[in-house]
């Protein structure tokens, strides 16, 4: 019997909510012509679309909005938010901004010139996005076995860096204006990065003279997973470990809606006086003056006081373990998962589950809708559907791996919601004809996944 956590925390404050009769959940599956972003809120059960400006927040927090300054420049909250964010990361600059994806295409929309290329372990939807939106590349090089959902490593996040070596050599320097690691790393289940391999990666790229970025959105989970798996560590503050992390980059995008326990925030941290000046003039246009980067004064200081409780050892620990209890029933429910689990979600492995499911009828989206048909749960396909792509000859590319992905909202859910889950897919893995197949009607040219709409076949 799987054990869980206990919280570190109690419960002051609830939400009601209500699951809609199948009946009506196959109605309204059908008039969002089946995209799960399309169905209101209020119509989800349980929720696992995303981990990202969803968590509850604290009552240190819920204080913190009250002492909001909201005047339009250099307001008292965006200096605490600033302290904050430089005692972690060590950066000189410290940019506010409204979400992560502003924090990319304003560092991205600076640096990078048509036809760059941008390695990483593995991008996310928005910075593939935001680079290919400049005319640039977005190469994955994460290591053979995070490709492989049920191979057990410790950090099936890290990059290969023989094949980043590789790929510096063939697309020359100059073609690379940085770059990135994703922490921990999304795409491919969540899985951590080793110290190890960060600091290796900023020696590869620093010695090409090649700027290293990190997309930090999950930093803390990231170098909590350090702490308790990477040798030598053990002893080490999660904070500690923090500050070395990223004193081995140039800079950062950061969603402050993951490790900020924030509903809304992110910041871009540098130590570049140029790029520094160069954001600052840009996001006037599109963001805000530099103090509130697209946010309240409010915002600011619940992002600030996030940002410290995210690095809390005993959050941490409930956190990463929830997870893993949430991905061991799951397992005894006969569910394949990628393993070993990450620090913000369980990722379903869609192939394994229906094997003779075809590609081009997008089992892990299909899996998705069943879930909600069956359950009222929201999940979100990371697959054919999210990295899919047309190639040259008009015909989808997909991605290596199908997966959906369960990503949890820090501080929302208890044990029985996850039982309830693993339920619900247990009786779909016994009768898998309620996943059915599914043919695009319509796409938009990026970031289909939230706006795709289907026809079921």
């Amino acid at each position: 019997m799987t054990e869980f956590p206990v919280e570190p925390y109690r419960i002051k404050s609830i939400e009601r909510i209500r699951k809609v009769s199948r009946s009506d959940r196959e109605r309204l599956i059908k008039e969002a012509r089946f995209n799960i972003f399309k169905i209101r809120a209020e119509d989800i059960y349980i929720d696992f679309l995303t981990d990202s400006g969803t968590s509850a927040m604290s009552d240190s927090q819920w204080a913190g909005l009250l002492t909001g300054d909201e005047s339009y420049a250099g307001c008292r909250n965006y200096f605490h938010f600033e302290e904050t964010a430089r005692s972690i990361t060590g950066f000189k600059y410290i940019i506010p901004v409204h979400q992560g994806r502003a924090a990319e295409h304003m560092m991205f929309s600076t640096l990078i010139k048509p036809g760059d290329k941008i390695p990483s372990n593995n991008h996310f939807d928005t910075t593939r996005a935001n680079i290919e939106y400049c005319g640039a590349e977005a190469a994955d090089l994460v290591i053979a076995e995070g490709k492989s959902p049920s191979v057990d490593h410790p950090f099936k996040g890290n990059i290969d860096t023989d094949i980043l070596e590789d790929f510096i050599k063939v697309n020359g320097p100059e073609n690379i204006p940085f770059g990135m690691l994703t922490i921990t790393n999304n795409s491919g289940g969540g899985q951590p990065v080793s110290l190890e391999n960060i600091k290796k990666t900023s020696e590869i790229l620093r010695g090409h003279g090649i700027p290293f970025i990190l997309d930090a959105c999950r930093y803390a989970e990231n170098c909590y997973f350090i702490k308790q798996r990477e040798k030598g560590q053990s002893n080490r503050s999660v904070k500690d470990i923090a500050r070395e992390v990223f004193s081995y980059a140039d800079g950062c995008t950061m969603s402050a809606k993951k490790d900020g326990l924030a509903n809304i925030g992110g910041f871009i941290g540098t130590n570049d006086n140029g790029l520094h000046e160069k954001v600052t003039n840009a996001m006037i246009l599109v963001e805000g003056f530099r103090t509130y980067g697209g946010l309240a004064g409010r915002d600011l200081e619940a992002v600030a006081r996030g940002l410290e409780e995210a690095l809390d050892e005993d959050y941490l620990a409930h956190r990463v373990n929830q997870i893993k209890s949430f991905g061991d029933l799951l397992i005894d429910a006969g569910i394949p998962i990628v393993t070993p689990t990450g620090g913000h979600a369980v990722f379903v492995d869609a192939t394994a589950l229906l094997p003779e499911f075809p590609r081009e009828h997008y089992p892990g989206w299909a899996l998705s809708v069943a879930l909600y048909r069956e359950g009222g749960i929201r999940g979100c396909e990371i697959g054919g559907i999210v990295f899919g792509k047309k190639g040259k000859d008009g015909r989808e590319v997909y991605p290596p791996l199908e997966l959906v992905r369960l990503a949890v909202p820090r501080r929302v859910y208890t044990e029985s919601h996850f039982r309830y889950a693993a339920s619900t897919f247990k009786k779909i893995a016994e009768n898998k004809s309620v996943v059915r197949g599914l043919k695009i009607a319509y796409e938009p040219k990026y970031l289909r996944h939230f706006t795709v709409e289907f026809d079921e076949l």
